[in-house]
């Protein structure tokens, strides 16, 4: 019986393969977004843990295969922290005060989907944020989503097309709590190749280098624009 891909990489498949919604395009920080006299709240949802993704295995029969012939792969990859990205809240929040910005750390990790849905529009939140305007007496809340930490393998049906990288996928941005307007939406996507080489079980050494130069690379991304 062929071992199953996790449930984890499988949704990562379906968000790399894409969908039928039209994707948000980056919005440019504009310059009021981080006036001092604005009160910008800020969040963090919750770090994945790390995991293999292996895009491009498209059916089941693709993806069993797929996942047993990374499987020690992805038993050392389970075994890896993905704790340090969460570092990049305290980095945004540090980076904001120094520009003279009055910020609120929002509690906690933040789910966007306990949040009320709204109709997908180009550069206005799908998430009704507004009962955090009140709740925290901010204008503007500002969102690193976390989206998937680990290795990417692409492949074409059963056959693998690229070298296993160190990936890592998150987006910034911020959300006008008056007009719901994206005043900043950044995507960061990080791929790494492993130092030398990657087949070098059970410990890959070096991707296991490459995957926490990814997080810190990610993290850098993230916090750049807000200096």
């Amino acid at each position: 019986m062929f071992r199953s891909i996790t449930i984890a990489a499988m949704v990562a498949l379906v968000a790399l393969t894409g969908c039928a919604t039209k994707p948000q395009l980056p919005v440019a920080m504009k310059t009021d977004t981080l006036a001092p006299q604005v009160r910008v709240g800020v969040a963090l949802t919750a770090v994945p843990k790390a995991d293999t993704y292996l895009p491009g295995a498209g059916c089941l029969l693709c993806m069993a295969a797929a996942s047993m012939a990374n499987s020690s792969l992805t038993a050392h990859t389970k075994t890896l922290a993905s704790d340090d990205l969460a570092m990049v809240k305290t980095q945004v929040v540090e980076s904001l005060k120094k520009k003279g910005v009055q910020v609120v750390a929002i509690d906690g990790d933040l789910d966007p989907t306990k949040f009320p849905e709204l109709p997908n529009e180009p550069n206005l939140s799908n998430r009704d944020y507004r009962r955090l305007q009140a709740e925290y007496k901010i204008d503007k809340l500002l969102i690193i989503r976390l989206e998937g930490v680990g290795f990417l393998r692409n492949y074409a049906s059963y056959v693998p097309t690229s070298d296993p990288r160190a990936w890592v996928k998150a987006t910034g941005y911020v959300v006008d709590l008056r007009t719901n307007a994206y005043d900043w939406w950044q995507p960061v996507e990080v791929l790494r190749p492993a130092q030398g080489k990657w087949d070098e079980p059970p410990r890959f050494p070096g991707l296991t280098a490459a995957y926490y130069e990814a997080i810190e690379l990610a993290k850098e991304q993230l916090v750049q624009p807000l200096q």
